[in-house]
């Protein structure tokens, strides 16, 4: 195991900017995700702690120690590559043991090695099966097994789960971070993909052009995001944009086309400046109680059913729309009547944030 600190990492080819001073801690042993959408510089960062870019400013120190001109096969580091790379032509237990093999390792103790790896990924048995033979989540497995077989102090992951279907990715999700906790190594993972980086990770950095906009555990990211682009980027969320009228210890109010609301507010925020309220679909509720402190009028324009709940799609006044759920066992059996309803949220689940860009952006 080994911490790996990012301290002001810029790369740049020719004159695009792909990774902008980024400063960050990576704790030994944990699993930390860098979380965001395609070209905003994520991989380049991957490669530049594997070896593969030299950053143009910046150092990087994986233990402690500074690995400028350190190239990628001295480092304490492994690579699961997105499309996983494994040798079709050979056997499981070779294709595990391949870096074994480079080093010298004899024959007898690489097999011992790729077996004990085999019995952690839960796959006791299947050394001498071809890849072509199993499962897309089993070969997935294996070649978290192949990078583990070194021994390496960090384990960097770039995007594996992205070619599976839904099902199996959200099933290896489970089995990735059982597998980490169980070998104690610490893993740095590449995603798009919130709900991947929300289930697994011990740390989340979500990422824009190149910048760490916010480093967090995934609750703190989801209730309490730090700009706009995260609250809109890490899951779903409605926005009401408006203008503060007013604050107090606790609470903003905030002047919006449905009337004002009141949020919790970010420290940057003062009376008179452009804010957006952002409030989850699950914490908007139908027919409140009185005591809710945001309430108003909206008009049911359309419900989704999706299993465990049904999705349902409001208007409200000022050309507003926003979207809320229901748990499938409380909602009607469209969801929610059509027409007019009344609906509310309190304001402990909202948070007032400063202008911003917005992830759909």
């Amino acid at each position: 195991m080994a911490a790996v600190d990012l301290d002001g990492v810029s790369v740049r080819f020719g004159p695009i900017h792909a990774v902008r001073d980024v400063s960050v801690h990576v704790a030994d042993g944990a699993f930390f995700t860098f979380l965001g959408p395609s070209g905003c510089g994520k991989t380049t960062l991957l490669r530049a702690v594997s070896g593969f870019v030299e950053p143009s400013a910046g150092a990087i120190r994986i233990g402690g120690q500074d690995m400028t001109g350190i190239g990628p096969h001295k480092r304490p580091t492994a690579l699961v590559f997105q499309n996983l790379a494994l040798f079709p032509l050979m056997p499981v237990w070779q294709n595990i043991a391949f870096a074994l093999e480079v080093r010298g390792v004899g024959r007898a103790a690489r097999r011992k090695r790729a077996d004990e790896l085999l019995e952690l990924i839960a796959m006791p048995g299947h050394g001498d099966r071809m890849c072509h033979e199993l499962s897309g989540g089993q070969r997935q497995r294996v070649a978290v097994a192949r990078a583990l077989a070194a021994k390496p102090a960090v384990l960097l992951l770039d995007e594996p789960l992205s070619a599976l279907d839904r099902n199996l990715r959200e099933h290896m999700r489970g089995e990735l971070r059982a597998i980490q906790r169980r070998v104690g190594v610490t893993f740095i993972y590449i995603t798009h993909d919130q709900g991947e980086a929300l289930a697994m990770s011990d740390q989340v950095a979500v990422m824009r052009q190149g910048a760490v906009l916010q480093v967090a555990d995934a609750r703190t990211l989801y209730d309490r995001p730090h700009s706009a682009f995260v609250a809109s980027f890490v899951g779903e969320n409605n926005v009401f944009p408006g203008t503060v009228t007013a604050l107090d210890s606790n609470y903003a109010t905030v002047a919006t086309k449905a009337g004002l609301l009141r949020a919790k507010p970010d420290e940057k925020l003062r009376v008179g400046d452009a804010a957006l309220v952002f409030v989850r679909p699950e914490a908007i509720r139908f027919a409140p109680s009185e005591d809710v402190e945001n309430r108003m009028a909206a008009t049911v324009a359309a419900s989704a059913f999706e299993g465990n709940l049904w999705r349902v799609f409001l208007e409200l006044a000022g050309d507003l729309r926003v979207t809320a759920t229901r748990v499938h066992a409380e909602a009607g059996s469209d969801g929610e009547d059509a027409g007019r309803v009344v609906i509310g949220f309190s304001a402990r689940r909202a948070v007032a944030l400063p202008e911003g860009p917005l992830a759909a952006e």
